[in-house]
């Protein structure tokens, strides 16, 4: 991590002021935050989409496909389907400009963006009914958890001895949500199917930064790796995860767990797998206290009466798709 210093050389009555290595604050990182957030603003409105159109499904359906197959029938549904492309191809954008441990983190901003999307329309109340004091907390401690890790990435591909060690500890970590979520009803499952959920999009997130790789490398090395073809396996996994995670309860039980959750294990995986840095140290202390703040105020979001969803939703039937 390269820092600011400078270097003064006196000439008589002139003074020269160099800035020899200044922080890498390029166009590409700047790109990479834009679209990082342009994904989670992206996400949010195809989780709210989602969420409106799972609450309708009989219980019945959970973790089968035919809840798929009525979802599928309702044009909210693939309106919500269409923002997680557009999602997709922003995030892609995002990890191909900048690293992987800086990138999924902002996502954290989907939450606070999903409370007053569902607000305005699931709830159709006011922003004045909206709990700003956590929505600012929870903001302004990601912004600075991120200044001062200052993420930084090492590697754009990750070799396949650590791929195989990674995907076997990922696997026995999602058996244990997914079998412990069977045994449970209400929040709680869904909880722990959105957490599931979220070491799923972080996987895939990992495996689309390493097919980014391949596609700078030429369209044939893109197109004959594994890596693309996994996370696309990985994507529509954790697209099933998270509509029963919506169908079992409600959003903000489900999206605390994908947010915070998709966050940690995605920088889990770009330190594991790309050798990226975090600046630590002293810093440490500090960045876990913007940890602590981030989980209290999505904890205070989880707590708004907004986001209890006691009051019913409008209904909709599932009109037939032309």
């Amino acid at each position: 991590m390269t820092g600011i210093y400078l270097a003064l050389h006196l000439h008589g009555p002139h003074i020269r002021v160099h800035l020899p290595h200044a922080p890498h604050l390029t166009v590409h990182l700047l790109l990479c935050v834009v679209f990082a957030l342009a994904t989670a603003a992206s996400n949010a409105t195809a989780s709210v989409l989602q969420r409106k159109a799972a609450a309708q499904v009989p219980p019945e359906r959970s973790m089968h496909l035919s809840l798929m197959a009525d979802l599928i029938r309702r044009r909210v549904w693939l309106a919500g389907i269409g923002m997680v492309i557009v999602a997709a191809v922003a995030q892609a954008a995002a990890l191909a400009t900048g690293p992987i441990a800086l990138v999924q983190p902002i996502f954290i901003i989907e939450l606070p963006v999903t409370l007053v999307l569902a607000t305005l329309l699931i709830r159709h109340g006011t922003v004045n009914q909206l709990p700003w004091r956590a929505i600012i907390v929870t903001t302004l401690a990601l912004g600075a958890g991120l200044a001062m890790a200052q993420p930084s990435g090492a590697a754009a591909s990750a070799p396949d001895s650590s791929w195989v060690i990674a995907l076997i500890v990922t696997a026995c970590f999602e058996a244990l949500l997914i079998t412990t979520a069977i045994g449970l009803r209400g929040e709680p499952r869904a909880a722990l199917l959105g957490l599931a959920a979220a070491c799923g999009y972080a996987l895939t997130a990992a495996l689309m930064k390493n097919a980014m790789s391949d596609l700078a490398a030429g369209a044939v090395q893109f197109f004959t790796s594994w890596h693309i073809y996994a996370a696309a396996a990985a994507g529509v996994g954790s697209l099933f995860l998270l509509q029963n995670a919506l169908q079992a309860g409600s959003l903000v039980a489900s999206q605390p767990m994908l947010t915070v959750g998709d966050a940690l294990i995605s920088i889990s995986y770009g330190v594991t797998l790309f050798n990226e840095d975090l600046r630590i140290g002293w810093w440490l202390p500090a960045e876990i206290l913007a940890l602590a703040a981030i989980v209290m105020g999505c904890v205070r979001i989880a707590k708004s009466p907004l986001a209890s969803e006691n009051a019913p939703m409008v209904k909709e039937t599932a009109p037939t798709v032309q």
